[in-house]
């Protein structure tokens, strides 16, 4: 079991890279200043469901396949890039909602939370990620090393939780200023189109 200093600590260190610039808070500030706070809550929540695989792949050892073998990680790569270039032109084609105070997606909740999972799992330098980071903070002097690495990856959640929905809460706030004009949803609709594609282009490009 890990001692409480090795999770505040785990959860400091995880709170500060939450923050720190990235597709998955990028992803979550788009998505929140588009379609709302219901909108962006529900994508972090798909994300933190999508650590959950990673967690998992890095305690049974599956990640370490996305480190050794360039096919697998360049068939992952190639389908986040495809999924992340099909959400640029549904961003891009959106419809102008005039209703500044709505909080009510474009989407269904299903399909937002599906993204999250998908824009997470897609990712497979998230799994190197893992693979790389949480075995730093396991002690095999306490207990089994999979349950360290199970419960580290429940903290890492717990601040992603937090981390994205602090962002969500002001992204839409401030998009909630914007829904009230069609000109303003119409360029936020084309700057989230582009971010999608900048997000792809950078996960296509990846290396290991």
């Amino acid at each position: 079991m890990l001692s409480l200093q090795t999770a505040v600590t785990f959860f400091g260190v995880s709170v500060l890279l939450g923050l720190s610039p990235g597709p998955d808070n990028l992803f979550v500030l788009m998505q929140s200043a588009t379609n709302g706070r219901k909108a962006g809550m529900l994508v972090v929540l798909g994300l933190c469901t999508g650590l959950i695989g990673h967690t998992g792949a890095v305690a049974l050892g599956l990640a370490a396949l996305f480190a050794v073998s360039s096919t697998a990680f360049l068939t992952v790569k190639l389908l986040g890039a495809a999924y992340l270039a099909y959400l640029a032109w549904q961003a891009w084609h959106a419809a102008v909602k005039m209703n500044p105070s709505s909080q009510v997606a474009v989407v269904s909740g299903r399909h937002l939370y599906g993204r999250g999972i998908l824009m997470n799992l897609s990712n497979p330098k998230v799994a190197l990620f893992f693979l790389a980071f949480l075995p730093q903070f396991v002690d095999s002097d306490r207990g089994a090393v999979w349950s360290q690495i199970m419960q580290l990856g429940f903290v890492f959640m717990l601040a992603t939780l937090c981390t994205f929905g602090a962002i969500s809460y002001f992204a839409a706030a401030i998009g909630q200023r914007l829904r009230g004009s069609e000109r303003a949803q119409r360029r936020m609709n084309r700057l989230t189109g582009l971010v999608f594609v900048g997000l792809a282009l950078r996960l296509a490009l990846s290396e290991r």
